[in-house]
């Protein structure tokens, strides 16, 4: 007894079937295949060196500029800010002692440990660079201030 008129193939699907069959295989392969290849590819070095002929245009300097003090920051500094206050900054090399316009003082540990920009705790920060310093309190706008 012959059935539809379409030949069949192995398996016992038509001719239409088949190919879907094989799309479907395929597909199936192609999907097992990509992320491994993704992952290898995502964990390949990456170097951010230029390549040949893939060099900027202008040279970029990483040296200060001349305004700019190259002196380590000094042992202690009265900075103005822009609110009108003053205050001193005790540099102790691995925290700083800030002593506030209210006359309260507070040490501020380097955060990381291993630098000598920043420093904080808990809701509060210092970030000196060069004569500028930034003042973050908990709960109040940063305060820009200036040596």
């Amino acid at each position: 007894m012959k059935s539809g008129g379409l030949p069949k193939h192995r398996g016992g699907l038509d001719a239409r079937g088949g190919k879907q069959h094989m799309r479907l295989r395929r597909t199936f392969r192609m999907a097992l295949a990509i992320p491994p290849l993704l992952a290898a590819a995502a964990c390949a070095p990456q170097t951010s060196a230029p390549k040949l002929g893939n060099t900027p245009a202008a040279s970029v300097s990483l040296a200060p500029a001349a305004s700019e003090p190259t002196a380590p920051q000094p042992r202690t500094s009265t900075y103005k800010c822009t609110d009108g206050s003053v205050m001193t900054i005790e540099n102790l090399g691995t925290s700083v002692r800030v002593l506030g316009p209210d006359g309260t003082s507070s040490e501020l540990p380097a955060s990381p440990a291993n630098q000598t920009s920043r420093y904080g705790e808990a809701h509060d920060a210092i970030v000196i660079d060069g004569r500028d310093a930034l003042v973050m309190k908990g709960g109040a706008s940063p305060l820009a201030c200036k040596r």
